[in-house]
């Protein structure tokens, strides 16, 4: 699908655009355009992987003619840029609106107005059914790419939808890791929570091959296990040999207990595509969509829950040690 391919990818210095680049390069690609704000990080990846297929720009989504001249002979677009902490974003909502909204629009604009052959949003569980702002602006961003293909320009563009990747920056994992070595406790929200997760590496995978196998204007919905944060917290405790207490500080505005990756009123038009992927059907009627996922069979449940079907600690310590987290 790559070969030969120009490659831009918006927020490509952060955790998902690193290892994206990583697994794009051996499949031959023209050309991949890194994105993004931060010189240091832009330096940093061009010396770790001195490969003279990588470009670098600095520029921002905020920016629409950055990006118009940044897509130029682009035939991909993997939009990852936006702002993702939940506290950042109710705190500093026009700074999460501009980016992840605004920014989206002009990721849009600039795909269609040089003619990119597809853009592939990444999106978030907690875009469905929010309670914060960060998860508003990115169901704004779904809205806003599915309706893009409406546009009757020669460009599609898809959703992937998905829950906490293990080893991105700010992840739980860093965070307990460095709260039971230096500061000898794990500070937990609430007991209670569950979250969704999955390993970078396998995230990107399941990136590719929806990529690939899209026609434009659906999201597809990564089927990921889920666990008790708590659990996640004493399986690395004992992994490290260190029983440290667990201190609860209380839910944080615009948190939840339990995320969800499909709301009961998307399951009224959501089709099992494999063991791997949901794919929800907009409401709206883009040319051959439905036609496309006709023979799919329509989900059972009216909601997929991070509360559902939880990980024991030795699945979790497995998929840490897969995620190279744990040897």
């Amino acid at each position: 699908m790559f070969t030969n391919a120009r490659i831009l990818v918006t927020g490509g210095t952060g955790s998902w655009g690193h290892e994206l680049v990583r697994q794009l390069l051996p499949q031959d690609p023209a050309e991949i355009i890194v994105f993004s704000r931060s010189e240091a990080a832009q330096v940093a990846m061009s010396r770790e992987f001195e490969d003279r297929r990588l470009t670098f720009r600095i520029g921002d989504i905020r920016d629409r003619e950055a990006l118009v001249a940044a897509c130029a002979g682009v035939d991909y677009v993997f939009h990852l840029a936006a702002l993702k902490h939940v506290p950042v974003c109710e705190e500093q909502p026009y700074e999460a609106l501009k980016t992840n909204v605004l920014g989206t629009q002009h990721v849009i604009e600039a795909a269609i107005a040089n003619k990119v052959r597809r853009v592939i949003y990444i999106s978030t569980d907690k875009a469905a059914n929010p309670s914060n702002f960060y998860g508003m602006t990115k169901a704004i961003g779904e809205k806003l790419i599915v309706y893009a293909n409406l546009l009757r320009s020669g460009t599609t563009f898809v959703c992937v939808r998905g829950g906490n990747v293990l080893g991105t920056n700010g992840s739980v994992i860093h965070l307990f890791r460095q709260q039971i070595m230096e500061k000898q406790e794990v500070r937990i929200t609430d007991r209670r929570m569950t979250r969704f997760f999955l390993t970078l590496e396998d995230a990107i995978r399941l990136l590719f091959k929806a990529s690939a196998e899209s026609v434009g204007g659906e999201i597809f919905v990564m089927m990921m296990p889920t666990c008790r944060i708590v659990d996640l917290a004493e399986v690395l405790m004992e992994a490290y040999g260190r029983r440290v207490p667990i201190v609860e500080t209380g839910v944080r505005p615009g948190e939840k207990i339990d995320e969800i990756l499909l709301t009961e009123f998307e399951s009224q038009s959501t089709v099992v595509y494999d063991r791997e992927y949901l794919v929800i059907l907009p409401p709206l009627a883009i040319p051959g969509l439905a036609e496309r996922y006709a023979g799919y069979p329509k989900v059972q449940f009216q909601s997929f829950s991070s509360a559902d079907s939880l990980m024991t600690k030795d699945e979790i310590r497995a998929m840490l040690i897969r995620g190279g987290f744990l040897s």
